[in-house]
This record gives C-alpha cells, structure tokens and sequence, in this order.
C-alpha cells in the first residue's frame, strides 16, 4: 500500500467488497463499539477500508472520532480480535490513518438515527 496520492483518486481506498468474506468481516467490524457511543465502529464510519487478498490476508484501514481518543492503542485490537477468528481468514492487520479526519457524514443512517441526528 502507498500513502502516494494521485489527483482523482478516491480520499478512502475501496474495500474489495466483492470478496467471500468480506460479509463476515463487516459483521466481526460491528461487534467493536466505540466505548463513548452507542454505536458500532462499522456503522459510525471509522472502517474505511477493508481489503481482502488471494490469500486471505485481511487489511483493514480505520480512523478514530477523535485523535485524542482514550482508546486509540487499543481499538486496532479489537478489531483485530474480532477479525481473526472468522474461519478462513489468515491473517489481519489493523492500520490507523487520520486522512481524510473522521466527520459525522461518515455514519450510516442507522447511526445517525442511533444518536438522535435524523
């Protein structure tokens, strides 16, 4: 992966959505809250993106709500403890970027209306 950006390039690389278990790995995404809202990680928008090779090797990239975030060490965790036992799957490794910055638009309508902002 490259932090090379290139004009016309999407600020969040696409998930390879169409593998067999990506499915599987959204589920395991939505079992991780973030412990300050009552709303999972998946549905808030900090996955950004969640790549699936050949080999089954998981690489998934994800933000905070907030840079200072209590548990900004510990979340790449869970989300890779959630991850790994999916059968199948390989390995996982969890990144943490803060570009593009997390902002509210990046939740599900199933958040916004969680949190009370539909």
């Amino acid at each position: 992966m490259t932090d090379m950006q290139t004009e016309g390039d999407p600020l969040i690389k696409p998930s390879t959505t169409e593998h067999p278990l990506y499915d599987q790995v959204v589920d395991a995404c939505r079992s991780v809250y973030d412990p300050e809202i009552p709303v999972n990680i998946f549905d808030l928008g900090l996955i950004y993106t969640i790549e699936i090779n050949d080999l089954n090797e998981v690489e998934i990239l994800m933000t905070l709500t907030a840079p200072g975030c209590p548990v900004a060490g510990e979340m790449p965790g869970w989300v890779a403890d959630s991850v790994e036992p999916i059968p199948g799957v390989k390995q996982v490794n969890v990144g943490m970027t803060f570009d593009p910055p997390w902002g509210m638009e990046m939740m599900s309508d199933e958040a916004r209306l969680e949190l009370g902002f539909m």
